[in-house]
């Protein structure tokens, strides 16, 4: 297992996922990794192809790591540490990398060692203070994550990593050249080389499914349609993006929603370079194209899709805007909630708990339900507005939890709001199973789960949720084997360095569709990058005018 430092590319929190190497073939394939990209260089492939072969040969493809036993003592030495924060040229809001503690027999830890382990210190030789927030977050699995926020951008940085004083694994990694931070206005000229620097899919399902009912995008058609169709009733967003510049013009009424979309177009060409496009980004919850594929369909951009409509789905706005605030002004992410997943899974209330707004019919059930059978659910609300005239029947209100209170419980009921209810992500990275109400809203990773693999199935009206429950009572070994693996899809799949590439992926198989030149159209306005006068950033990269679509 020492091995692993060496090859961080081909694994994930400690885990290889869905990669498999066949030595006397000697073919693989990437189901569910992010190890290669679309176009490899002939270097890196080569090195890749190289790295599998010693890795097969070795026989640890398939091999589950043995575990530390009772008393184990971490290494230096063995303790694994990977992740794309290594990386120089990989630029998140949030950085992050990851800790497997060893002990000296190379066995894996799967309790936590202790949460102040670990050392994390990040400097740069050719400065005196470096402007960089550490946080080192015990996952109480043996592993720890480490994210990083920098504030301001350097050449080299040093990441050391100690444990009782002693480098762990390769410490010091040394981050060459210049290291941006996430404010500088330095992208990319080549989307392919960004896309290999951040290991994104190939592709994704979701945007694939969207796509297909588009076979040509005529922005000036949709210029000219969806304003008159859509203008006056809903509110919009009609983006340009031209020469990597963003420009917007509002229509309706309610557009503050706006600010999201703003932030991460404008936070991901300060990344790279986005082909031009022209698009409409729906602010409201509800999915908007509801024509039948064989009509004239409009491709509206939400945060939202269903099983009625016919909308181009993109993360939500909840997960974007964490992503981007990831040890900013927000305190629920898919980062921290790995540090706060409560008790052990042994130890964990075997109540089915939800705490929500009457936003849907069906949570006025499960708030019934929950006072009939008080030892199975714990359900309860904390805001009245859709049911107002019901408070009697179903309150009192009672006061908010903390998100991360949430894990005190091995059960979590999933059931949908206005559309799909968007805490999805974070109760699966938590420690829980999630019990999922059927749904015919979905977000962009949906098509992905699975039910009894991911989370626990229930009925759209919840008459099976006491059975359900049951079940998990009864079956605990496979409920906990279900919130395992929901724990680590979301690990896989639902991080910031994903939702990147989600949108990137999105924005460029938009933009192959387009039949006639995006414009900056009559009424918009440029949406200007943020100036940092204090610690500007002096971009060291070559201008490109158009990159490869």
């Amino acid at each position: 297992m020492s091995n692993y430092p060496a090859f961080p590319t081909f694994y994930r929190d400690g885990h290889f996922t869905g990669l498999k190497f066949h030595c006397k073939r000697a073919v693989w394939n990437r189901q569910g990794t992010k190890a290669f990209s679309e176009e490899p260089s002939r270097r890196n492939m080569l090195r890749k192809v190289l790295s599998l072969f010693v890795l097969c040969c070795l026989g640890l493809m398939e091999q589950t790591p043995p575990v530390a036993s009772t008393g184990a003592v971490p290494s230096a030495t063995t303790t694994l540490v990977w992740g794309s924060g290594l990386e120089a040229n990989i630029v998140l809001p949030a950085r992050f990398f990851y800790i497997q503690t060893v002990d000296s027999s190379g066995r894996n830890f799967t309790s936590s060692p202790g949460e102040n382990t670990f050392e994390v210190k990040i400097v740069s030789p050719v400065e005196q203070f470096t402007r960089i927030w550490v946080q080192v977050l015990d996952r109480r699995d043996g592993s720890f994550l480490v994210r990083y926020r920098m504030y301001a951008s350097y050449t080299d940085l040093h990441i050391h990593i100690l444990l009782n004083d002693k480098h762990v694994a390769k410490s010091p990694f040394i981050l060459k050249g210049p290291v941006y931070h996430d404010g500088c206005d330095c992208p990319q000229p080549s989307g392919s080389v960004w896309k290999e620097d951040m290991q994104c899919p190939v592709s994704f399902p979701q945007i694939e499914q969207d796509l297909a009912l588009f076979p040509r995008v005529d922005p000036d058609r949709n210029a000219l349609e969806v304003p008159q169709r859509f203008g006056q009733r809903q509110s919009l967003c009609h983006y340009t993006v031209k020469d990597n510049k963003v420009y917007i013009k509002t229509l309706g009424e309610h557009v503050g929603f706006r600010i999201f979309m703003d932030a991460f177009l404008l936070s991901l060409t300060r990344k790279v370079r986005v082909p031009d496009l022209e698009f409409f980004v729906n602010l409201g919850d509800w999915p908007l194209e509801k024509r039948r594929p064989s009509e004239r369909l409009h491709p509206i951009f939400s945060w939202c899709g269903s099983n009625d409509t016919r909308d181009i789905v993109m993360p939500t706005y909840d997960l974007t805007e964490s992503v981007l605030e990831t040890m900013g002004r927000v305190s629920l992410d898919m980062m921290s909630v790995q540090a706060n997943t409560g008790p052990p899974w042994r130890e964990k209330n075997a109540t089915a708990f939800w705490r929500g707004r009457d936003s849907r019919k069906e949570r006025l059930e499960l708030v019934k339900l929950a006072r009939a059978h008080p030892d199975m659910v714990d359900a309860a609300f904390t805001n009245f507005f859709f049911f107002k005239h019901d408070e009697s029947l179903y309150g009192p209100l009672v006061k908010h939890v903390s998100f991360f209170d949430f894990f005190k419980y091995k059960y979590q009921i999933n059931i949908d709001g206005t559309v799909a209810a968007y805490r999805l992500p974070y109760l699966l990275a938590g420690d829980s199973v999630v019990l999922k109400q059927d749904s015919g809203y979905y977000e962009h990773f949906y098509s992905q789960l699975r039910p009894w693999e991911h989370y626990i199935p229930i009925r759209a009206d919840l008459a099976d949720l006491q059975e359900k429950i049951h079940w998990a009572r009864e079956q605990d070994e496979e409920a906990r084997k279900i919130a395992v693996a929901g724990q680590q899809f979301a690990r896989n799949h639902l991080m910031g360095d994903s939702i990147f590439c989600y949108y990137y992926k999105l924005f460029q198989e938009y933009a192959k569709l387009q039949v006639t030149e995006p414009k900056i159209r009559e009424g918009m306005e440029r949406v200007e990058q943020p100036t940092d006068d204090l610690f500007p950033c002096s971009c060291h990269r070559t201008p490109q005018v158009k990159d490869e679509l």
